[in-house]
């Protein structure tokens, strides 16, 4: 009976048709001969999975595993014919299939009525050197030559949502006023992300949002809020206040004009306290303070990927070899993560993923037929003559 591998079964997370619609309201195999934008996500998914360092050791690896081509629908690679076609597709279908990716992994979260917690930040990309100065240097700023990446992170799910690749000089908060707002989340990030009048989007989304205040706000404190018993020594100080400042500059005006909470919070290893700012007045303060501690998670998850996924080093220089690259990456990580779900192993997405690793085109259950029927034939032979065997 055929069984298929490890890696036959990642990919099945794919939707199919909703790949092929993605390729053709893009354009992706347009004037394609063979090697189609599929061959090159799933080339680019072994790599990833693989810990592959070039496209040579993808062409190496991949191919060594001929008989496992058939299934997954592709033929032998080639290197040129990777680095050709990582120059050449269009980045659009694979940002496509990993927002489509991200939507059936958070489903669980949208059945909630679409509430939860989302976690906002960007990691940056240092790209320098032959081959990515003609694109990066233009954009770079003080810190940074390369590229960002910009993910709304569900916690509770651990898997992006929401992704966006920009130059290095783009602001957090520009990318951000860009986003779609889920109605009855609740938002957190950091006060890289200070915008007033985005800020009064949430009111008019109904959602909510927490973040830093800046040192410098100014602000009019409207009333005190009790502190229960139990915050005591955690929670400084509940108020209600109000933005003072009407014009923050550069010719914009605040259009925050309704009351916002203020919640500042005890450090025992830092000498100043941290300040909140939130639109929620309906959680306590302490459950305000527990979810903006919950941002480190999107902090330790690019770690987790730059530590476990080939994402700093890269198989092209161009600009849309890059980008291909870091979608693929993510798309490996939800691919993983869907397949972790579904085998229910107890185990972490660590360990899934070196099993992926170390077993990619193993096929667990043939393995275990085949374990059983020596255990059979030892057992028959153990019975007939049982003194050759012990």
């Amino acid at each position: 009976m055929f069984s298929i591998s490890r890696f036959q079964r990642l990919m099945q997370g794919l939707p199919q048709g909703g790949f092929e619609r993605i390729v053709q309201s893009c354009e992706g195999d347009k004037h394609v001969k063979g090697f189609s934008c599929r061959n090159l996500l799933v080339a680019q998914v072994y790599g990833q999975l693989s810990g592959s360092r070039s496209l040579r050791e993808i062409e190496a690896g991949y191919n060594a595993h001929a008989s496992q081509h058939y299934h997954l629908g592709t033929g032998p690679l080639k290197r040129t014919t990777l680095s050709d076609a990582s120059a050449r597709r269009n980045p659009a279908v694979f940002e496509a299939t990993a927002r489509l990716l991200m939507g059936q992994a958070s489903r669980a979260v949208r059945r909630q009525s679409q509430a939860g917690l989302l976690l906002l930040d960007s990691t940056s990309f240092t790209l320098k050197g032959r081959g990515f100065d003609e694109w990066t240097q233009a954009n770079r700023t003080r810190n940074t030559q390369g590229v960002k990446l910009h993910l709304v992170y569900d916690p509770d799910q651990a898997v992006p949502v929401v992704e966006g690749i920009t130059a290095a000089n783009i602001n957090d908060v520009t990318w951000a006023t860009t986003l779609p707002l889920r109605r009855g989340a609740t938002y957190v990030f950091d006060k890289g992300y200070c915008d007033y009048n985005w800020w009064a989007r949430f009111n008019d989304h109904q959602a909510h949002f927490i973040t830093r205040l800046k040192i410098n706000a100014k602000i009019e404190v409207l009333r005190v809020e009790p502190i229960p018993e139990q915050a005591t020594g955690v929670i400084l100080a509940d108020e209600r206040i109000i933005l003072s400042n009407k014009n923050p500059g550069a010719g914009r005006k605040n259009l925050y004009t309704e009351p916002l909470r203020r919640v500042v919070v005890a450090r025992p290893d830092h000498d100043t306290p941290l300040v909140l700012v939130t639109n929620d007045f309906d959680r306590s303060a302490q459950a305000i303070a527990d979810s903006y501690r919950a941002r480190w998670q999107i902090e330790l998850f690019f770690k987790w990927i730059k530590q476990n996924l080939r994402i700093k080093q890269f198989y092209g220089r161009s600009e849309n070899a890059v980008r291909i690259q870091i979608l693929c990456a993510l798309i490996a990580y939800l691919l993983t993560a869907l397949y972790h779900a579904a085998s229910q192993a107890g185990v972490s997405l660590r360990r899934t993923l070196d099993t992926l690793r170390i077993g990619m085109f193993q096929r667990p259950s043939t393995d275990t037929a085949l374990a059983q029927r020596r255990r059979n034939r030892l057992r028959e032979q153990l019975a007939v003559q049982p003194g050759l065997f012990t």
